[in-house]
């Protein structure tokens, strides 16, 4: 739960035709997929900043423990940002296909993450299911014109869909290789 009052407006809808329509263009063609693009440029240390698009580079640091300036969120919470902004998009589409309106939503995650190895300079011997988020917790408070059983439900669907969640909850082909 939040310290602060709860609004009793409803939050900014968003356009429940363009999500219709997303939503049967998805159905028309399911194997579709976008590209998600971002330039990560360290600066030094650890602070490294990551362009996307037009926006203001995204700032990613690590704590003096872990040997960084502490000027921004580490890599992990940024995961955990990603995660929570995937699901709250994915909570306020669902309850606007289900009409109903959200007067409040707040996810408050936290996930234990091991780096024995230290990124692999000199630490643990680990293999990769051992390393990164081990567990993770996401808490969401919502309010809106529903009951309780259908909010859960909202969330439940939003969570089973999210584009994000699926990427950390299922194995992901990657590969890391020296740019051209």
């Amino acid at each position: 739960m939040s310290d602060h009052n709860t609004v009793s407006a409803h939050l900014r809808p968003i356009d429940r035709d363009g999500l219709l329509n997303f939503a049967d263009a998805g159905r028309s063609n399911p194997d579709r997929r976008g590209t998600n693009k971002v330039h990560t440029v360290c600066e030094g240390q650890y602070r490294t900043l990551s362009y996307v698009g037009n926006h203001t580079p995204v700032v990613v640091d690590e704590p003096p423990h872990l040997f960084g300036q502490d000027t921004a969120p580490a890599p992990g919470e940024i995961v955990l940002s990603a995660l929570g902004g995937c699901l709250a998009v994915g909570i306020t589409a669902v309850a606007t296909y289900r009409k109903v309106k959200l007067t409040k939503l707040e996810l408050w995650l936290e996930g234990d993450i091991g780096n024995s190895a230290a990124w692999g300079a000199g630490g643990a011997e680990r293999k990769p299911e051992e390393m990164g988020f081990q567990d993770i917790r996401v808490k969401v408070d919502v309010e809106g014109d529903a009951s309780r059983e259908e909010l859960e439900a909202i969330v439940a669907h939003a969570n089973y869909f999210s584009p994000v969640a699926n990427t950390l909850r299922n194995p992901v082909p990657m590969t890391v290789s020296l740019k051209d």
